[in-house]
């Protein structure tokens, strides 16, 4: 194997970055080289170069949703063997902390996360630990299982863990974008009726009925309320998801939730929103919940659902940039053209 390798490479303190020839990373541990296939563009990732998210590192390589082969076990490592098809968990538990030490690694006090903490998946070549692998069965596409590893688990853990969607329970998606997408498909998939889509681009609102919404509605109407009220026959939302995380759409979403109803928050943004006055919050019972992540088996029961033809993501990939194209995927997601769900690096 040579030595070097190509990779993104992100420089904090200029905000600038480059594809360049780096050293292979040597393995420690229990960890694995895995043969980047595929790994996706996050608006996380343009967070961090537009700097919303604070940097970690002076300099590091993104991208944390990443498919490929295992290329080579680093020592300790079993029950794989190189060529083994694979999804790269995009943060490394600390082993450390309270909750770790209990078995709680889901809920790491000190998670490091991929691409932020530690170099991740814009390169030829990412290490692994080899507890974070999912293999892919040999039916789901390379493509389609490098955004298991957040532009969908993160979704299903806001629908089954964090918002608890029940069979027959509304549903409303703010933001139909990378998550909000594929939050809209697993509200679907878990029983959720009706699953109502709000955005505002007319393109946006026609693909989240194709992907199984059942209304859609566009968040400046003056009557979105009122619509939204008569869809569920008069009850509001049992579950908003604010996949956006601007002001305006977590308290759009909070103002229209019924008695009782939980808003979950997956998008990000430095805005800072209120839930209004205490009086009304508590009158209506109603709960705001954070959300961020998912847990590794996760993964392989997405896997499995698209295995099975149960989920189906052959919308969900937008485009694909080599890696020396970077930035113009970088841009074209910033710019949000041609509306994408997930564009990916392909090494």
């Amino acid at each position: 194997m040579v030595e070097t390798m190509r990779a993104q490479r992100f420089y904090a303190d200029t905000k600038e970055i480059a594809v360049e020839d780096v050293p292979i990373p040597e393995l420690g541990q229990g960890e694995v080289l895995v043969k980047v296939a595929f790994c996706g563009i996050c608006h996380s990732d343009l967070s961090l170069i537009n700097g919303t998210f604070p940097s970690q590192r002076a300099v590091v390589t993104q991208g944390h949703e990443a498919s490929g082969t295992v290329a080579a076990l680093g020592p300790g490592v079993t029950g794989w063997a190189e060529g083994d098809r694979v999804v790269v968990a995009a943060g490394r538990p600390c082993l450390e902390c309270v909750n770790c030490r209990r078995g709680d690694v889901s809920n790491c006090l000190q998670i490091r996360l991929m691409a932020f903490a530690y170099d991740g998946a814009w390169a030829e070549y990412t290490v692994a630990q080899a507890f974070g692998l999912t293999r892919i069965p040999d039916n789901v596409s390379l493509e389609q299982a490098a955004i298991l590893a957040d532009a969908v688990s993160t979704p299903f853990g806001a629908v089954v863990r964090t918002g608890k969607v029940g069979i027959g329970e509304s549903v409303g998606v703010w933001g139909v974008g990378g998550l909000g997408t594929h939050v809209v498909q697993l509200a679907r998939l878990v029983g959720a009726a009706p699953i109502i889509a709000v955005d505002v681009k007319p393109a946006v609102l026609d693909r989240a009925l194709a992907v199984g919404a059942d209304f859609a509605f566009d968040a400046r109407d003056d009557a979105l309320h009122d619509k939204i009220r008569d869809a569920t026959g008069g009850r509001q939302l049992d579950v908003a998801f604010d996949a956006v995380g601007l002001k305006s759409t977590f308290e759009q979403a909070l103002g229209n939730l019924t008695v009782g109803g939980r808003l979950v928050g997956i998008g990000m943004s430095a805005d800072a929103p209120s839930i209004g006055s205490t009086a009304m919050f508590n009158l209506f019972k109603w709960q705001a919940l954070g959300h961020l992540g998912y847990q590794n088996a996760d993964i392989g029961t997405l896997a499995a659902l698209v295995s099975m033809g149960r989920l189906d993501l052959s919308r969900s990939i937008s485009d694909i940039v080599p890696l020396e194209d970077v930035a113009r995927g970088i841009e074209k997601l910033d710019k949000a053209d041609g509306d994408p769900i997930r564009i990916l690096v392909q090494p």
